[in-house]
């Protein structure tokens, strides 16, 4: 086997065999071993939020801790800061790979927000997709379950009454809870959204509040109007008279690649901040926060070709990570050839 294909573990050959056992870890941004435990990084122990569920790692870096000395700009940081004091949601545009969704989690870590709360958007989201769903088919039938035990002579269960039970809030839902601290809620992508959710999300994000009819219309009939919900962090909280009001307004991060424009209304009600192409500097901070110094080092020249190539082509930073990563893997002689193929411009068809 020559010494550029030495790395590879799926060869071709038609043969099994065990090479599985010799991949090496995983990219930090891809390690998903463990995710649900703490990360006492993330609140410091002194029940600052929820505990993180893995993705600020994933999304800051395991290394993050000597990449301290970056910091942002002058200007993302008064737009993050104004977002903070107005308590207006931050609107951030920028290029894919540019850092948009990795400054809530940042902001969460710094500030000991607990986990992002994130709600990834796509075609078809609609405003009930992030408030809460209702699981109306699994009510029907334990209700028809109780009803047949109730025939057969056994204690049925509360299923009709305990709607609750069936509800469970999304992401901006589980934001809006009363809560002593604001939550961080990352809105992923909003420019690939039906043409009606930047409209739709208006009111909620401007009253900090919104109802749950199914709870709405039986809030007489429940035990002092409260009903137990479970939440986007998988923990339950009482809602009373089927109404969720914010106590402190969660810090809203709305992310776009600029692929639509937004309607007036929204964006009068957002702070915009617009994110700019990175510099070799913070390039070499992003790869030294996920892959330590040493690959920052050995990687200066795929930094550098990748800034100049970006001039005139779409890039993301994340296709920099990869090629790195994998050339460090790779054999030397096809190192270059290897990174020219994981980065691959993205504003042209192939």
């Amino acid at each position: 086997m020559s010494e550029t294909s030495e790395w590879l573990i799926y060869r071709g050959a038609g043969e099994p065999h065990e090479g599985i056992e010799q991949l090496p870890p995983p990219p930090p941004w891809r390690d998903f071993a463990g995710r649900s435990g703490p990360d006492p990084d993330e609140d410091g122990g002194d029940g600052g939020g929820p505990h993180t569920d893995g993705s600020a790692t994933r999304r800051l870096g395991g290394h993050r801790h000597i990449a301290e000395l970056h910091r942002p700009g002058a200007e993302e940081l008064e737009m993050i800061n104004a977002a903070l004091y107005l308590r207006r949601p931050l609107l951030v545009t920028g290029s894919p790979g540019a850092g948009k969704s990795t400054l809530a989690h940042s902001v969460a870590h710094e500030l000991r927000l607990g986990r992002v709360l994130r709600w990834p958007i796509v075609s078809r989201s609609t405003l009930l997709d992030g408030l809460y769903h209702y699981d109306a088919i699994a009510r029907l039938q334990d209700v028809q379950i109780a009803a047949h035990g109730f025939a057969a002579g056994t204690t049925g269960g509360d299923a009709a009454d305990n709607v609750g039970s069936y509800i469970r809030l999304g992401p901006l839902g589980t934001a809006l809870l009363p809560s002593d601290r604001p939550r961080v809620l990352l809105i992923d992508e909003l420019d690939k959204s039906d043409i009606d959710l930047p409209n739709d999300l208006l009111n909620v994000l401007e009253e900090g509040e919104f109802g749950i009819p199914e709870l709405e219309r039986i809030a007489d009939r429940l035990p002092d109007g409260e009903a137990e919900v479970l939440t986007d962090d998988g923990t339950k909280v009482t809602v009373k008279g089927g109404r969720v009001q914010c106590a402190v307004f969660p810090f809203v991060v709305l992310t776009s690649n600029g692929e639509r424009d937004f309607p007036a209304p929204l964006m009068r009600r957002c702070i915009h901040l617009e994110l700019g192409r990175p510099d070799h500097q913070r390039l070499a901070t992003f790869v030294r926060a996920h892959l330590g110094d040493e690959a920052a080092r050995s990687g200066d020249d795929l930094i550098a070709h990748f800034l100049e190539r970006s001039r005139s082509e779409l890039l993301a930073t994340d296709q920099l990570l990869n090629a790195i990563y994998l050339t460090d893997a790779a054999a030397p002689a096809g190192r270059d050839r290897l990174a020219d193929l994981l980065i691959q411009r993205l504003d042209r068809p192939r």
